[in-house]
């Protein structure tokens, strides 16, 4: 399964399939450790991750062999350290061009790494960053994306086959191929320097950006705008005249 030819330089040139496995980052991440000679662009997929992780320690979960569940290796030694959110666009941009495809309309990247298709979850990453030095050496690129799922345990979790009303099933090597070619070009962008470029088009894809909503911060509620990202990544919101910049875990949309 996944025997895939995708049009890439070096994304997806090896696959690793498992049938059954407990996170495709963790074994991402013992292959890093056991591995003298580990080829930039290895993907490790399952069709049932029984303890897939989200962020903010949540339990990722997904119906078998229905959706894609896969954790891509890449060596972005090129970003110190302090970039390493321009991984965090690139690669939420391949998602999204990828799903560009076959959804017209919106599509949006709610921050930091989630997709969603208007108030509703089409997948997650996770992004898990070795540093050496002042530069990240590796990065474990965990995907979760729904794709031929139809019922959900959850009330905003939706998947392509819902939002097209497709009546047959997507070829999950098809779409494999196509999200892991897509994330190489805008990695490759963000190599080449092009991150402000991307940043723009992160941005006018943001979920709920230059929209009043509510969002938790210590406990407490209250009414916000975002009106976007710095350069760390952190999420400007706008709140009674006052911007304040979060980083991850320190804010909380209120869906």
């Amino acid at each position: 399964m996944y025997k895939i030819q995708p049009n890439t330089l070096f994304t997806g040139k090896t696959i690793k399939y498992l049938p059954v496995c407990h996170s495709t980052n963790d074994i991402a991440a013992e292959i890093i450790q056991s591995e003298k000679k580990l080829f930039e662009g290895m993907v490790i997929i399952t069709d049932h991750q029984t303890a897939g992780r989200g962020q903010r320690g949540n339990v990722w979960k997904t119906s078998i062999g229905e959706n894609l569940t896969f954790s891509l290796i890449l060596k972005p030694q090129f970003l110190k350290a302090n970039e390493q959110f321009q991984l965090n666009v690139a690669v939420s941009l391949g998602v999204l061009d990828c799903l560009s495809e076959f959804i017209d309309e919106d599509l949006r990247v709610k921050w930091s790494n989630d997709i969603y298709f208007q108030n509703q979850k089409m997948g997650g990453i996770l992004i898990e960053n070795t540093l050496q030095g002042y530069h990240i050496a590796y990065s474990v690129i965990g995907i979760g994306l729904n794709i031929n799922q139809s019922e959900f345990p959850i009330p905003n979790a939706t998947s392509l086959k819902n939002i097209t009303k497709n009546p047959l099933q997507y070829d999950l090597s098809v779409m494999l191929t196509k999200v892991l070619e897509n994330i190489e070009k805008n990695y490759l962008a963000i190599k080449e320097g092009h991150y402000d470029l991307l940043k723009n088009r992160y941005l006018s894809n943001l979920f709920r950006i230059d929209e009043e909503h509510y969002f938790r911060k210590n406990g407490d509620i209250f009414l916000g705008k975002i009106i976007g990202i710095d350069d760390h990544g952190q999420l400007g919101i706008e709140s009674a005249g006052l911007v304040e910049y979060y980083g991850f875990k320190e804010i909380e949309f209120i869906i």
